[in-house]
């Protein structure tokens, strides 16, 4: 079986890294970081115009349909640029969403727009710390509105609609299209570690609430479509442990210290060396999530979590040992080593902590020792 990508998607990658590089450095996320905007809506428009939001959309819905390795490609070269755009909420979820469950009715009232980014879509699952389950949700939707609080709600504050998770009126766990510009709707930003991926608090008040899917498949859709995002934001992370490792290589060869480059001390390349193997560990598993993804695998719940949790772990260790390799220089604000830390934080977090991911991969390892 071969893993590789193909030449055509290692030149969609080449595209992705000259576009990040040009449109998203260091200085763009510090200026989300640092000032008042949610994301940088030109390097959107960008993406948009190079059609990189609607790469998994179908054609018939407004998309290019060419699939998901290439969204794999572009998802690791945007977290090696820590690129501050709503990707994961609009693409990977809202739009994965409906391309698994809407109607047609729904695909194309709001594909369309999100492969164009004329809109932004989110997912609002989460009400409270913890691990989220189906016991745990308490919103609810009655006579077609809405009512309960979510948080946070990834790129809430900037999305125009959001796929909520709620009890309908069996008591199940359903979806619905919500309108987050819409009557019923109060959104209030959540201050996190990483504040250059928006976070919002949404409450919902009599919000007239579309169902999308059918009602008793609710918990089934969200779960598959929760497997597919995280290999999508491991590819991300991946992406964020790679340039993590290589800004810390770059430093330690042109740093000297008592005559000598940092680089040719032992405890610093241990270090580093610790920083590849967990890397590229997290890769393999990640090309293998990939596959499964690409192909509707039977594999991928075990495939997602192995790569959700590899990655994870290795996006977080690269981050803090990159500030290490800096030294006291590492731990100032004019480096750049803390804009990868605080992202590894956030998206460690991400659709459910590492925990929680653990937890399905040895749920899936034994269901398939039971078959």
């Amino acid at each position: 079986m071969n893993l590789d990508f193909s030449e055509d998607q290692k030149q969609l990658k080449e595209q992705a890294r000259r576009l990040f590089a040009d449109k998203s450095p260091p200085s763009v996320v510090r200026a989300v970081l640092e000032g008042k905007d949610s994301y940088d809506q030109a390097l959107w428009k960008n993406m948009a115009e190079l059609g990189f939001l609607g790469t998994a959309i179908p054609e018939e819905f407004g998309g290019h349909g060419i699939g998901h390795l290439e969204l794999c490609v572009i998802a690791e070269e945007l977290g090696r640029s820590l690129a501050p755009v709503p990707m994961s909420s609009s693409i990977y979820l809202a739009a994965e969403f409906l391309v698994r469950a809407g109607s047609d009715a729904q695909k194309r009232k709001y594909l369309p727009k999100l492969a164009s980014g004329a809109l932004i879509g989110t997912f609002a699952h989460a009400e409270r710390a913890g691990e989220v389950t189906e016991r745990t949700i308490e919103a609810n939707v009655a006579r077609g509105a809405l009512t309960g609080a979510k948080v946070p709600v990834p790129d809430g504050e900037i999305a125009d609609f959001a796929v909520v998770s709620a009890r309908a009126g069996d008591g199940g766990v359903g979806l619905f299209l919500v309108d987050l510009t819409g009557p019923g709707v109060q959104r209030e930003a959540v201050r996190t570690i990483d504040p250059t991926r928006n976070q919002a608090s949404i409450r919902f008040d009599n919000a007239p609430a579309e169902p999308l899917g059918a009602p008793a498949e609710g918990w089934r859709i969200l779960t598959d479509v929760l497997n597919r995002a995280a290999v999508l934001v491991a590819f991300e992370q991946i992406g964020g442990a790679d340039r993590a490792l290589e800004m810390a290589r770059d430093y330690a060869l042109e740093r000297f210290a008592f005559g000598r480059q940092i680089g040719s001390f032992q405890g610093l390349k241990h270090m580093m060396a610790d920083m590849y193997v967990s890397a590229t560990l997290a890769r393999s598993n990640c090309y293998w999530a990939a596959w499964a993804l690409s192909t509707d695998a039977a594999e991928l719940p075990e495939a997602a979590a192995t790569a959700r949790v590899s990655a994870t772990q290795a996006f977080q260790h690269c981050a803090k040992n990159n500030i290490q390799v800096h030294g006291g220089m590492g731990f100032t604000w004019e480096y750049d080593c803390h804009l990868y830390y605080r992202r590894s934080n956030l998206l460690a977090l991400s659709l459910g902590s590492q925990s929680a991911w653990e937890d399905k991969l040895i749920d899936a390892l034994r269901r398939k020792n039971a078959a």
